[in-house]
């Protein structure tokens, strides 16, 4: 679901919009309901080029280099050639304002994109800041760079978040921000907006950008610790309400995942139930476990045939309602404000 949160943030902030059951769908190589073609293949390569940098985090540590950015660009893009995936871009590029279609920033020429990504990635690994530095100034300079003719930056979050990864901050999954950028889109351009100051000022302060960064980092995590306890509450109910209603352990899976408000395939209901529990269920058993939990009226079924899927039910439903409704308070204070405000505290 993290995973699945950070792809939707990312391509949500380049106008590809979709549900978060359609995200899941497609991080989990379902077909989705409501996106279009163009977000369908938008989501499935920026999935390929996480799963990809996931998986490189497993090992002793990926070498950032220019081979490897330039291949999850091409895995984030290949579905259409005429971005140039995979490639520096050949000429001048411009952002510009969606509203007013005003020019906000220029990128530095092309003939001095590839000298400056080798400068970019030389400070990289030259640098002795915290991880949390390191990977904010990677994705402000290739922003500002803007290598490539498309997909600047959603190639800037993913290789913020690789940079994260590889020095195992934390799982590598819950180290990025990019469903909070997703989620205050607005803000994350106007910080942009004013280190950038129009076009290529590599000498100018990005203090602004790393204090937005670590804010980011602050409140995400707040959200994740959230988000874990109120997990927990939904599965201990739904594992309760599976075994009150006679039916298998594995069948909680499905009620969990009904009550988070996904909608539940067949497909989805066996790749869940096999990472949860690590039980493979056959086509046939996951069909007749859905049938199950709909007469009990815990889930309702919508489509027919290879286009069904499954909504909660009422019990699954008030489970969820009961959970939302004891979430404590929500909590946005700056992490600066807090430390500075400790500090003279214990000056006193």
């Amino acid at each position: 679901m993290t995973f699945a949160r950070a792809v939707q943030g990312s391509n949500s902030i380049e106008g590809y919009n979709a549900s978060l059951d359609d995200v899941v769908a497609a991080v989990d190589g379902e077909p989705t309901i409501d996106a279009s073609a163009e977000t369908q293949l938008a989501l499935a390569g920026y999935r390929d080029a996480m799963t990809y940098v996931l998986q490189l985090a497993r090992g002793e540590g990926p070498n950032v280099d220019e081979g490897l950015i330039k291949s999850l660009h091409f895995m984030m893009l290949k579905y259409d050639l005429a971005k140039n995936p995979g490639q520096w871009r050949p000429g001048d590029v411009y952002a510009r304002n969606d509203a007013s279609g005003e020019i906000v920033y220029e990128g530095p020429p092309s003939d001095e994109v590839a000298g400056l990504v080798a400068e970019m990635l030389l400070a990289l690994e030259s640098d002795q800041s915290p991880v949390l530095i390191k990977a904010a100034m990677v994705h402000l300079n290739l922003v500002l760079i803007h290598p490539f003719s498309d997909g600047n930056g959603r190639m800037a979050r993913c290789l913020q978040t690789l940079v994260l990864a590889r020095d195992r901050v934390l799982a590598p999954v819950f180290s990025s921000i990019e469903e909070f950028l997703g989620r205050n889109t607005d803000a994350y351009y106007e910080v942009l907006a004013d280190v950038g100051a129009g076009s290529w000022k590599p000498e100018r302060d990005a203090r602004a950008w790393i204090r937005f960064c670590l804010r980011a980092h602050y409140l995400q995590i707040r959200t994740m610790l959230r988000r874990r306890q109120e997990i927990e509450e939904l599965w201990n109910s739904c594992f309760t309400l599976a075994e009150k209603s006679g039916l298998p352990e594995r069948c909680a899976v499905a009620l969990m995942d009904a009550a988070y408000g996904l909608r539940i395939r067949r497909g989805s209901y066996r790749t869940s139930v096999e990472g949860v529990t690590g039980e493979e269920v056959s086509e046939q058993t996951a069909s007749r476990d859905l049938r199950a939990m709909v007469d009990q009226k815990l889930l309702e079924p919508r489509g027919e045939r290879r286009a069904r899927y499954y909504l909660a039910g009422g019990k699954p439903t008030a489970i969820r309602d009961q959970v939302k409704a004891s979430r404590p308070p929500r909590a946005d204070e700056d992490p600066f404000v807090v430390v500075r405000d400790r500090r003279q505290l214990s000056l006193t």
